[in-house]
């Protein structure tokens, strides 16, 4: 008799959702009522953002997370994500065509065929997509009335239909959310089956709860919120007038994000994305050829003409000159490895650099001479005034690339060999690939930057440093130099400076400190 009772609950809460959700399309808020865990409505009604917060804030939230925080709807993109960083292109070529199936089969069961296919035979120590790449892609997803919800509970317990290795770090560490229910993935021997465990740890649902859902999974909700006595819910199409969550509202600032991917991999998107991989392929082949076998005045209209936009701006500076011994050091911030020939290109003359990691191919495509630093102190001093002594060198203190508007700490190394230096300023949009890496393979950096149909490359080529503002001839500090430095570059760009290293980035993006 009791299994009969829950079975005629759970069924009742469902047809209850049913003639909620074709009845209420049009609203964009509702509140159900239920006594002890049991489903038993007493009344509806509409409410505003401002009485919904302001009544309940004191209680705890159960908020279901694809239904309550994300706009999108589709789980696809995520799941692409992981395919595709995780497992390679071949894995990701098969959930593509798999989507048609996806889509036919619904969502619990098209749940499981993009949990498998994505997450079957990756190794679980290897797994980083949930730390280095979803956050960023979650982030765009959130829409700010959500959120406001959310955040307005001291306590908050998101739920969620992906494996919870998925999203507990994006919710932990940018929502401040650190109980997550969701499905476990099984493993064997340290890697992943693509098979998620069965039930959910209801350990965290205790009786009392307010819950907060979207109306399009209410079928589902019987398990999310049965033990919830009140319940919120928002319209989808109210969900999608909802703005993004602007990045300034996380609490925790989106600095590090790896991945190859640099756009939000729908089906459509990811279809265009195969379709034109031939063509970018054939198209890398040529910049490079480009690039190697012809002078700069030839190969630069060729390659503008390939796509890749370098627009150059204040370039009116003191040339290094046949009277001079010593050449002019460059000092860029560095957002990806071809930023050195981007300099050269807008300066139409060569010039050195030095860099901290390249590989051997990256060296041997590359235009101009390239020596790699061994990051020994008094080494890399000795190479780098050698390379000054002979012509114009570029220098990037970061150490590594950062993606998003912010700078890390200088290396105070380059205010202590010359006082000849010239800030310069880098902006890059590129539409499909990041060509940077902290765990991928660095060796196809390049070839991923170069496969973007029109990768665009703002050069700001700013005023050399006064003499008072310099170590040796102004008695300034290496530290306030590099400072200064890096101010007038972020200033130049509109980006944040920060006091991050390259080793913060790599202990966060790889697990470990850079050092190939």
């Amino acid at each position: 008799m009791p299994r009969i009772k829950k079975l005629f609950q759970l069924k009742y809460f469902s047809s209850l959702f049913e003639i909620m959700r074709k009845t209420s399309r049009k609203l964009p808020y509702l509140r159900l009522k239920f006594s002890h865990g049991i489903p038993a409505p007493t009344q509806f009604k509409f409410l505003k953002n401002s009485s919904f917060t302001d009544e309940v804030s004191n209680q705890t939230l159960v908020f279901h997370l694809e239904g309550a925080l994300l706009k999108a709807y589709s789980l696809f993109p995520y799941f692409m994500l992981v395919a595709f960083e995780a497992g390679g292109l071949f894995r990701a070529l098969i959930l593509l065509l798999l989507y048609p199936l996806v889509w036919l089969l619904g969502h619990e069961l098209g749940l499981k065929v993009m949990v498998f296919v994505s997450f079957v035979g990756i190794k679980k120590e290897k797994f980083r997509a949930g730390t280095a790449i979803l956050p960023k892609f979650f982030l765009e997803d959130v829409g700010v009335v959500g959120f406001d919800m959310v955040m307005k509970y001291k306590t908050k317990v998101a739920v969620t239909s992906m494996p919870r290795i998925m999203v507990e770090c994006f919710l932990g560490d940018y929502l401040g959310i650190h109980v997550v229910v969701g499905k476990e993935l099984k493993e064997f021997h340290g890697y992943f089956l693509g098979l998620m465990e069965e039930n959910m740890d209801p350990a965290t649902m205790c009786i009392n709860n307010i819950g907060l859902g979207c109306f399009r999974n209410s079928h589902n909700y019987h398990k999310i919120f049965s033990r919830c006595k009140e319940i919120y819910l928002v319209t989808e199409a109210e969900k999608k007038k909802w703005p993004v969550l602007p990045r300034k509202k996380s609490l925790k600032p989106l600095i590090f994000h790896d991945g190859r991917l640099a756009f939000r991999p729908t089906p459509l998107n990811t279809l265009s994305m195969f379709i034109w991989l031939p063509f970018g392929f054939l198209l890398h082949i040529t910049r490079i050829m480009v690039f190697i076998s012809l002078p700069f005045k030839v190969s630069g209209p060729l390659l503008a003409f390939s796509g890749m936009i370098n627009t150059v701006s204040n370039s009116n500076v003191e040339s290094s000159g046949e009277g001079k011994k010593r050449g002019m050091l460059y000092v860029c911030n560095h957002r990806t490895l071809l930023d050195p020939v981007y300099l050269t290109f807008a300066m139409m003359k060569s010039v050195s650099a030095v860099t901290y990691s390249v590989s051997r191919f990256s060296e041997v495509i590359s235009p101009i001479k390239t020596v790699r630093l061994t990051r020994d102190r008094k080494t890399d001093e000795e190479t780098m005034k050698k390379m000054l002594s002979k012509g114009d060198l570029v220098v990037c203190p970061e150490g590594t690339t950062c993606r998003e508007p912010y700078l890390l700490r200088f290396s105070p190394l380059f205010a202590e060999i010359t006082d000849d230096i010239v800030p310069v300023a880098i902006k890059l949009q590129v539409s499909l690939f990041y060509g940077s890496t902290a765990s991928g393979q660095k060796c196809l950096d390049s070839a991923f930057h170069l496969t973007n149909p029109n990768p665009t490359c703002l050069i700001m080529i700013l005023n050399k440093l006064p003499g008072w503002q310099t170590h040796n001839t102004g008695g300034k500090s290496k530290f306030e130099v590099a400072n200064y430095v890096q101010g007038q570059i972020a200033t130049a760009l509109g980006f944040e400076c920060t006091n991050l290293t390259r080793k913060d980035k790599y202990a966060i993006l790889a697990g470990n400190d850079g050092i190939l």
